[in-house]
């Protein structure tokens, strides 16, 4: 996901090659918390398995291997596709922390599960900025 202007003061001037340093590097392309491969269409079951195609097994969302499942061809009906993207994500949502420990290379997926606690806390704030604003100016939330 692109940086947002107003927030894009907060990252290093080279966060570009911090970033493709952790994803390739460190992470060699793979998502670090379920092992989904950067740039490759996988076939998964929309709950968080996903097909391997290098290893022929089913993964699970935290990339451990999952046994007694049919392979894709045979689960057509139920399965999806989708491309991964690697993404930098960091693990304490501080983008002015950019130590190498605090920085994760993750699909869209795990991505997004790790900042929905975060997201969900932006959410409520804005919500109740603007109730604050709809209190001051227009009297409607007495």
């Amino acid at each position: 996901m692109p940086i947002r202007p107003h927030h894009r003061w907060l990252y290093p001037i080279d966060w570009r090659e911090l970033s493709a340093s952790i994803r390739f590097q460190r992470a060699q392309g793979r998502c670090e918390t379920c092992c989904r491969p950067h740039g490759k269409v996988v076939t998964h079951l929309g709950d968080g398995r996903w097909w391997d195609d290098e290893a022929h097994r089913w993964r699970d969302g935290a990339g451990k291997w999952v046994r007694r499942l049919k392979p894709p061809h045979s689960l057509l009906e139920r399965t999806r596709t989708t491309r991964v993207v690697l993404a930098t994500a960091h693990r304490d949502h501080d983008p002015t922390n950019n130590d190498a420990s605090n920085l994760a290379a993750l699909c869209q997926r795990c991505h997004i599960l790790h900042d929905k606690p975060e997201h969900l806390r932006r959410r409520r704030l804005t919500y109740l900025a603007r109730r604050a604003l709809g209190d001051l100016f227009t009297g409607q939330y007495g």
